[in-house]
């Protein structure tokens, strides 16, 4: 048995994906042999969260520590040279296969309580593959008897098989937040215009280097908000949909291996980073509630 536990296969028309019990991740997506994500080997660890999903928050919580319904909460700190919680609790843990296609697989979760989020929660994903590319919905029910905060995102890397500095970039999103040091955001989202994070017409990226939330994400007719990674030979595009209205977008400046600058961080978030401090459009998720959003890649 693999580190990643069962690996759930799937294919259609020109592409295929690999999902692993652990985590419910995406390990592996490929178009015509040719690999759109960053992938890593069935008994290795996600590197740098790759294709991880991340629940009940996304990305970081300054110092573990936040104050919901009236009480206050310490989570284990993960991020240790940072002191933050990074990317919930369920990315290591071991997910249910409950349908299984040949085009699609659906995993559950249940998280129980746990120190510093005393909630409950079944969470499932479904990933579906057709001719178009990968639909990804994430859910979340609320099986407690307390509301519960929550959030959830995804940590696919694009990838074209080059650097980003030989890349064009486009992101769909008019407004950002900057972060500290600590990779925690300060301040009001501002506006991307006359800022190098401005990528709402396709550029080169160049040395760029980015490792931020991206908002005022800009749909097109069928509401989904496009990030796309061009060589001008070949193209990778992620779609952020229904209940996504938030992008985390990392260029890999601080992975320190091989694949650094190789792989862009397009993360389809609910909330921002820390959205558990600050409440910024936080979920409130009531007893018997359910929330979902739906994300996906595609070729070109």
């Amino acid at each position: 048995m693999t580190l990643t536990g069962e690996q759930y296969e799937i294919s259609a028309g020109p592409y295929d994906a690999i999902v692993t019990e652990q985590g419910g991740s995406l390990r592996a997506l490929r178009h015509d042999g040719r690999p759109l994500v960053l992938s890593h080997d069935a008994d290795e660890a996600p590197p740098a969260a790759a294709g991880q999903l991340l629940a009940p928050w996304p990305n970081r919580i300054d110092h573990g520590r936040y104050s919901f319904d009236g009480e206050e909460h310490a989570l284990p700190i993960n991020e240790g040279e940072l002191d933050t919680a990074i990317h919930g609790l369920v990315r290591f843990g071991s997910w249910r296969v409950a349908e299984h296609e040949a085009h699609r697989v659906l995993l559950t979760h249940r998280l129980l309580g746990y120190s510093g989020y005393p909630f409950r929660l079944d969470l499932s994903v479904e990933y579906t593959l057709d001719d178009d590319g990968l639909t990804v919905r994430q859910s979340a029910r609320n099986t407690g008897t307390r509301v519960a905060p929550y959030g959830h995102g995804a940590h696919p890397y694009l990838t074209v098989g080059r650097s980003l500095d030989e890349c064009d970039l486009l992101i769909a999103a008019g407004r950002y937040l900057e972060t500290d040091a600590r990779s925690i955001p300060a301040g009001d989202p501002l506006d991307v215009a006359g800022t190098p994070y401005d990528f709402r017409e396709p550029r080169r990226v160049g040395d760029t280097a980015i490792n931020n939330p991206y908002t005022a994400l800009a749909g097109d007719g069928d509401g989904r908000a496009w990030v796309r990674l061009s060589d001008g030979e070949h193209a990778v595009a992620l779609w952020a949909g229904e209940g996504h209205p938030w992008l985390e977008i990392y260029t890999r400046d601080d992975v320190h291996d091989e694949t650094r600058r190789t792989g862009l961080g397009a993360e389809p978030m609910t909330c921002p980073p820390n959205a558990f401090v600050t409440g910024v459009d936080l979920i409130a998720l009531k007893p018997g509630e359910e929330t979902g959003g739906l994300w996906g890649i595609t070729a070109g």
